[in-house]
């Protein structure tokens, strides 16, 4: 009952844009401090000029949005996310939802939570 109060104050529509942009970012940040261990294991640091050093805040998002994924969702709702925004290839829903097994309605409501569900793990809501 609570997360449907909060739905309803909130804006649906610019929680997701946030949700899937964090997302998006998401990807290029765990690649980047893997890269950063890697650089350091072989000892090559500053292998590529950087502008701007934010490796902490880099590896608190890798960190915050990992804890969320693993233990906001459930299965089905971290397999959407996964394959929806985390993957390389780009997924239609209808492709998603039928793999699943999932009517069109659960699918979107399931995607729905996800989305809520990380913006609640990272304080975005």
């Amino acid at each position: 009952m609570e997360q449907l109060s909060l739905l309803e104050v909130v804006d649906e529509k610019k929680v997701r844009r946030t949700v899937v942009k964090e997302l998006k970012r998401y990807k290029a940040l765990r690649v980047a401090v893997t890269n950063k261990d890697e650089q350091a294991n072989e000892e090559m640091n500053n292998l590529f000029p950087s502008i701007i050093d934010k490796e902490k805040e880099k590896r608190l998002k890798v960190r915050q949005i990992d804890r969320a994924l693993k233990f906001a969702l459930d299965e089905i709702e971290r397999e959407i996310i996964e394959k929806k925004y985390l993957s390389p290839n780009r997924v239609k829903d209808i492709n998603l939802y039928m793999d699943l097994g999932l009517t069109k309605d659960q699918y979107y409501e399931h995607k729905r939570q996800a989305i809520f569900l990380i913006a609640t793990a990272l304080n975005i809501v």
